[in-house]
C-alpha cells in the first residue's frame, strides 16, 4: 500500500524502527520483490487519535500489548481491522474500543522474517478479506477497499466476513491440530496407518463447532479443505507446528483452546471433541516445558 502511494505509517517498537531506518522495508515474494527505504514509522508514545484505519496483525498472544500500544491512535471514527486467528480477539477489541470501531477480517498469506529483517513471502497467495460484522456493505468498507485496491495483493470486501473467519479457523485448527500433534507434514500423516481418518476426524470436530455457531463450512470450501488435508505426499504443515520445531511461542489458547471453549458454550458436551482436547493437552504441555526450560 505504501508503494502504491497510500498514506501508511507503521507502528513499531524502537528496535524495529532502527532496523527499518537502516535497512528499509524489504519483501521477497514470488509475485514480485519490493524494497522501500526508510518507511514512515511511529512509536506508541507519538500517537494521536487521528487515524482512519488501524490494521492489527500481531500474534494473538501479543494482543494485549498491541492494544495498549495503538490505543492512543483510536478516535471516535477510527476503524480497527484485526487479522488475527480465531475469534477471541474480537471480544477483547470490542470491550476496549466499542463494537462500532471493530471490523472483521482475515488474511491468507504465508510469510516469515529472515535474519536480516526481510519479509519472505513463501507462496503466491496473498488475499485479505474484511467487512462489517453485521454483513452490511457500508461506505467506510468501500473506502477501505478503494485504498487497498491496486496495491499488489488481493483485497476482498465481504458481506459475510464472520463466515470467512470461521472457515479460516476451521482450516487452521484442523491443520495445526493434526500436524502439531503428529509432528509431521500432511503427506507423512497420510502414509501412517489410520492417518487419513485421524485428520478427517479432527476436521469433523472443528467443523462441528463452527456449525453449532451457525457458520458451518460451505460445501465448496469444505471439499477443498478435505482435499488439502488428505493429499498424499503433501509437504504442508501449520505455522504452529513450525513454531514448535523452532521452540517458539504458539497460539494454543486462541486456535485450539478457545475452539473447545466455544464448543462447550454452544452445547457440545462430553465426550465431544476428544481429539481437539488431546491436541490442546499436547500443546499446553509443550508450553509448560518451554516455560520451564527458558526460565
Amino acid at each position: 500500500m505504501l508503494a502504491a502511494g497510500r498514506d501508511i505509517t507503521f507502528l513499531v517498537r524502537p528496535k524495529r524502527a532502527e532496523l527499518l531506518a537502516q535497512n528499509g522495508l524489504v519483501i521477497k515474494s514470488p509475485v514480485g520483490d519490493l524494497s522501500l527505504a526508510a518507511p514512515p514509522t511511529v512509536l506508541s508514545t507519538q500517537l494521536k487519535p487521528d487515524y482512519d484505519l488501524i490494521i492489527v496483525s500481531c500474534k494473538a498472544y501479543d494482543l494485549d500489548d498491541a492494544i495498549n500500544s495503538f490505543a492512543p491512535a483510536v478516535g471516535e471514527k477510527t476503524m480497527i481491522l484485526p487479522l488475527l486467528n480465531g475469534m477471541r480477539h474480537l471480544d477483547a477489541l470490542e470491550d476496549r474500543f466499542g463494537k462500532a470501531n471493530v471490523l472483521g477480517g482475515q488474511c491468507a498469506v504465508s510469510t516469515t522474517v529472515n535474519a536480516q529483517g526481510a519479509i519472505l513471502h513463501l507462496a503466491p497467495s496473498h488475499s485479505l478479506t474484511f467487512g462489517e460484522r453485521d454483513g452490511t456493505m457500508s461506505e467506510r468498507i468501500k473506502q477501505v477497499l478503494a485504498a487497498m485496491s491496486g496495491a499488489g495483493f488481493d483485497p476482498v470486501a465481504s458481506e459475510n466476513i464472520l463466515q470467512s473467519m470461521w472457515e479460516k479457523w476451521v482450516l487452521l485448527a484442523s491443520l495445526a491440530g493434526s500436524t502439531s500433534l503428529m509432528r509431521s507434514a500432511i503427506g507423512d500423516i497420510m502414509e501412517a496407518p489410520g492417518g487419513q481418518q485421524f485428520v478427517l476426524d479432527v476436521l469433523a470436530e472443528c467443523s462441528s463447532v463452527a456449525a453449532a455457531a451457525g457458520h458451518a463450512p460451505g460445501t465448496g470450501f469444505f471439499n477443498q479443505l478435505r482435499t488439502l488435508l488428505t493429499t498424499a505426499g503433501s509437504p504442508l504443515t501449520a505455522s504452529m507446528f513450525r513454531d514448535i520445531e523452532n521452540h517458539a511461542r504458539i497460539e494454543a489458547d486462541q486456535i485450539i483452546g478457545n475452539l473447545i471453549e466455544r464448543g462447550q458454550q454452544l452445547g457440545l458436551k462430553e465426550p465431544a471433541l476428544p481429539l481437539l482436547r488431546l491436541v490442546y493437552t499436547h500443546l499446553k504441555s509443550y508450553e509448560a516445558r518451554s516455560k520451564r526450560t527458558s526460565s
